[in-house]
């Protein structure tokens, strides 16, 4: 698995929030983008992901122009900002509307995942009364769930308590495997060491320096 990015900005209304960015990502790695708010991580997310296509460069996944070969990645899971549902289905009616889009997946597949971010398959509650936690908990979920090739997680432990923090530590550790490509956004530079091999920091659309990986 590769993800390659040659040249890539993205404007908006004058303003380059991606600017001229080459990297390549490979598998069998957590890569962690830092920065403060506003410098560009999430923005990077949603080219990977084409949400959006870059104003110039390229992206390609395993060789696949995205917005020419391919429309978007074909193996992805993702959490940006905040995580949407339908508010009036329970957080297991919501995966199993995703299952029949994703394809190849089971009830038991279903609850397994919502166990494993410690939530319960059995709770009839609708998803309007989630707490914030609980809300992120279904995202890390449905982000998760297949266990596809790339997975990005912005901001991954918002409003995940002290206790669940250790969970989803543990959750995103365990994804990785000689191809999958993990990529977090966080600004919290402790946390974001603890979580990435290899950290990228950005500022105001670039990336500052070379990745640092760890030891």
């Amino acid at each position: 698995m590769e993800i390659e990015l040659t040249n890539v900005t993205k404007t908006i209304k004058g303003a380059d929030v991606l600017k001229n960015i080459t990297y390549t990502f490979r598998g069998g790695c957590i890569y962690g983008v830092s920065g403060k708010n506003g410098c560009g991580k999430t923005m990077l997310m949603r080219i990977i992901a084409g949400l959006i296509y870059p104003s110039s460069g390229e992206i390609r996944i395993n060789g696949k122009r995205l917005g020419k070969d391919i429309s978007f990645p074909e193996s992805i899971g993702l959490l940006i900002e905040n995580p949407a549902f339908l508010p009036d289905y329970t957080g297991y009616e919501n995966l199993k509307l995703l299952a029949k889009v994703q394809g190849g997946l089971s009830d038991a597949d279903i609850r397994g995942v919502l166990q494993e971010v410690g939530l319960d398959p059995e709770d009839k509650r609708k998803f309007y009364k989630y707490s914030l936690g609980m809300r992120q908990r279904l995202g890390i979920a449905a982000a998760v769930m297949g266990r596809p090739q790339i997975i990005l997680l912005d901001e991954p432990i918002n409003a995940i308590d002290a206790d669940g923090v250790e969970e989803i530590r543990g959750i995103i550790r365990g994804l990785i495997h000689e191809d999958r490509i993990i990529l977090i956004a966080c600004h919290d530079k402790e946390e974001m060491d603890y979580m990435a091999d290899i950290v990228i920091p950005m500022s105001e659309g670039r990336i500052l320096s070379e990745t640092e990986e760890k030891g």
